[in-house]
């Protein structure tokens, strides 16, 4: 969760009010599309906040395994990330990376990376040896 809540916030701030290259509905008008980035906003909070409280419950229960929970943080945020790229983005078509613009760069790298992310992530939860 706290993968998923990070990567959501930073797609959020950066694609969506930074740079304003879409908003997570763009196939409505700038009011639908603004409160459909809120929501979109307190999503990866909410995310967020949920994941810091289990990891404070393992941090007082002294069993937190660094490369695990970094683990699992690549993981959420790669699987958060393959999950916007290939559903929201291509199946849905909720909205795409940026317009105007050809987009065969933006999808790979977006989807190339979210590969990355899961792959370590994975890497680093088998090596760390717990079930």
């Amino acid at each position: 969760m706290l993968g998923v809540g990070t990567v959501a916030f930073l797609d959020e701030v950066v694609f969506h009010q930074l740079l304003h290259w879409h908003k997570f509905y763009d196939r409505a008008g700038t009011d639908a599309g603004l409160v459909s980035d809120g929501l979109f906003h307190a999503f990866s909070w909410g995310a967020t906040v949920a994941a810091l409280f289990l990891l404070g419950s393992l941090r007082r229960d002294r069993t937190v395994d660094r490369p695990r929970v970094i683990g699992g943080v690549l993981i959420g945020a790669g699987a958060f990330q393959l999950y916007d790229g290939l559903v929201q983005h291509k199946l849905l078509g909720l909205h795409q990376i940026r317009y105007e613009v050809d987009l065969l760069p933006y999808d790979l790298t977006w989807n190339v990376l979210a590969v990355a992310l899961l792959v370590v992530g994975l890497v680093l939860v088998r090596r760390s040896g717990r079930a």
